[in-house]
C-alpha cells in the first residue's frame, strides 16, 4: 500500500511535469507576464519551480540562509530570480528532468514541496487563462497541510488562518472553527495563501478577516 509520503512526492512529481508541459508551449510575452506570487513573472515561477539537483544539501543551505541572515523569503526570491536569467529551453528542460527530484524540506518536510508545486502552477497558470492544474481531489492535502504549525511559518503567515472556518464546494473537505469562507478547494488554497485574486471566487465573512491580515 503506497504511503503518504510516496503519494505526496507523486503528486509534486505530476505538477512539475504538468508545469513544464505548460511552461513549453508559451511565447515570450506570455514568460513576462506577471504571476499571482508578487514581485515574480511566470519566469520566476518556474526558475522556483526546478527542484535543487541532487535535492537539498545541508551545508549549502545553511550557508544561504547565513548569507540572508536568516531572511528565507529573501534567499528564496534571490535564488528564483538568479535562475531566472537562463535561457527558457534551459528552465524547461531542467524542470522536465528534475520532475522526480525527493524533496524532503526542512521544517515542511515532503509536503512543503509537494504543496509548493500547486500552488506556484496555479500562479503562472491564472493570469495566463490557462486551466493547467492538479485534479481538484489533489488540493484536499494542499488544504490539510496549509493549516498546519509547519505551513503556518513556511507558507501562511502565523496565525492568519486563527478563527477561520474553510469549506470546499467541489471536494468534500473543511476545517477550522470561527468565520467561515466558501469556495473550490483550489481558491480556497490561494486565498490562504495571500493570492487575492481570488478572493471575488470566495464567499462568507472570514474573506474579511483575511483581507484585513494581508494589511
Amino acid at each position: 500500500m503506497e504511503s503518504l509520503d510516496e503519494r505526496v512526492y507523486a503528486l509534486a512529481t505530476r505538477n512539475r511535469l504538468l508545469a513544464a508541459s505548460m511552461f513549453a508551449g508559451l511565447t515570450e510575452e506570455q514568460w513576462r507576464t506577471p504571476s499571482l506570487c508578487a514581485g515574480w513573472t511566470v519566469r520566476e515561477v518556474c526558475a522556483h519551480l526546478i527542484p535543487p539537483e541532487g535535492g537539498f544539501k545541508v551545508l549549502p543551505l545553511v550557508w544561504d540562509v547565513v548569507r540572508f541572515r536568516g531572511d528565507l523569503a529573501r534567499m528564496v526570491d534571490s535564488t528564483a530570480r538568479e535562475g531566472a536569467r537562463r535561457p527558457t529551453a534551459e528552465l524547461v528542460g531542467s524542470l522536465r528532468e528534475r520532475a522526480r527530484e525527493r524533496l524532503k524540506a526542512p521544517v515542511v518536510g515532503p509536503h512543503g514541496p509537494m504543496v509548493d508545486t500547486a500552488i506556484h502552477l496555479r500562479d503562472a497558470a491564472r493570469p495566463l487563462g490557462l486551466a493547467t492544474s492538479p485534479p481538484s481531489e489533489d488540493w484536499r492535502l494542499v488544504l490539510d497541510f496549509l493549516l498546519t504549525g509547519p505551513a503556518e511559518r513556511g507558507f501562511v503567515g502565523i496565525g492568519r488562518t486563527k478563527g477561520v472556518r474553510f469549506e470546499a464546494t467541489d471536494i468534500d473537505w473543511s476545517r477550522g472553527d470561527g468565520q467561515l469562507v466558501r469556495g473550490s478547494a483550489e481558491a480556497l488554497a490561494l486565498g490562504i495563501t495571500g493570492r487575492d485574486a481570488v478572493y471575488d471566487e470566495l464567499e462568507g465573512p472570514g474573506i474579511v478577516v483575511l483581507r484585513d491580515r494581508d494589511r
